[in-house]
């Protein structure tokens, strides 16, 4: 029996984060401030776009938020995947839209593209789950915001994904790629004047008008820790691309796109198995943590039925994926789903 457990999921957190913060610390000034407008200024370089384009706020919840609300979403149609977070769902509802559920694809849990041409929708909320890219190669009638929370830095023809949209948006909560200290999030946009219209909405305080704004601002704690991840992302992500060829060399059967035009991010190692829970236990017993990433009752629709989604809520098990688990971590997982298949 092995001593050590090994977690499903775990921060990379190290000398230079702490650092970070403790100089934010030190320097008395806590609130949005110089550090937030550096951070907007390192994503709008990692997105090879001028200042001024992107918006850091306080969480990928208020990102999705701000996005509807500059789309003018109140009384739309608003697109948004059965099998997604509920953050998507709360935001619709927030802002006064309609949702309209779409199923996954037969392929990924992304949602199937060609179904959303036949709905009748004002705007989608398009996801990238798992960092494997949705394909957005056409124009559409509706408005898009693209979600990135889970697949930054994924590329579709050697491109980062995130501007395909009106808008894009992500979200640094603490299980995401990175993180800006537990929460945090940022709009992003090729149109400077949403970007800047979204400001003038967060930006609250001590304004000389009588406009209704609300309080949607990153920390500068958030910020400078934020700025250390950002440096590190292809680190990270090359690190995980390792750890997923480990287990997919080792024949492990996982969800993986086959889209030659598709780089992807490895997100979440997510294993198909026809028995999750079984895997999971089976796991459990060697001292490895494993979830289903998205059980049926958490689809966000129950009224109908969603063919594609439910089938991916009974075959799908996360396993351990993260830029910190070791080598003999990694071959000590592998060796147990290798003897449950026997």
């Amino acid at each position: 029996m092995y001593n050590t457990e090994i977690p499903h999921n775990n921060l990379t957190i190290e000398a230079e984060e702490k650092s970070a913060a403790l100089k934010v610390l030190n320097s008395g000034w806590l609130t949005s401030a110089e550090q937030v407008k550096e951070f907007e200024n390192d994503l709008c370089n990692f997105f090879s776009l001028p200042d001024g384009h992107a918006m850091a706020v306080s969480s990928g919840s208020a990102a999705l938020y701000l996005s509807l609300w500059a789309l003018n979403a109140k009384n739309k149609k608003i697109g948004i995947p059965v099998y997604s977070c509920c953050s998507l769902r709360n935001a619709t509802h927030l802002i006064g839209g309609t949702p309209v559920y779409i199923d996954s694809s037969v392929e990924s849990p992304n949602i199937d593209i060609n179904e959303v041409k036949n709905k009748n929708i004002d705007i989608l909320i398009a996801p990238s789950l798992y960092g494997i890219p949705l394909d957005l190669t056409n124009k559409y009638k509706f408005k898009v915001i693209e979600d990135i929370s889970q697949a930054i830095g994924s590329k579709v023809k050697g491109k980062k994904i995130g501007l395909r949209g009106d808008v894009g948006v992500c979200s640094f909560a603490s299980t995401k790629l990175i993180t800006s200290g537990g929460q945090g999030g940022v709009i992003i946009s090729k149109n400077k004047s949403i970007i800047k219209m979204l400001k003038d909405y967060r930006d609250f305080d001590n304004r000389d008008d009588e406009k209704i704004r609300f309080n949607f601002l990153m920390t500068n704690m958030q910020a400078a820790i934020g700025r250390v991840q950002l440096k590190k992302l292809p680190l990270f992500l090359k690190k995980r691309e390792d750890i997923f060829q480990q287990y997919y060399n080792s024949g492990l059967h996982l969800l993986n796109p086959l889209n030659d035009d598709f780089s992807p991010v490895r997100h979440r190692a997510i294993l198909i198995s026809p028995r999750p829970n079984e895997v999971i236990k089976s796991l459990k017993i060697n001292k490895i943590s494993s979830i289903i990433p998205l059980r049926k009752r958490e689809l966000l629709d129950s009224k109908i039925k969603y063919r594609n989604a439910e089938k991916f809520t009974k075959k799908l098990v996360a396993i351990p994926m993260y830029p910190r688990l070791s080598k003999n971590h990694q071959l000590r997982v592998i060796k147990v789903l290798q003897n449950i298949s026997k």
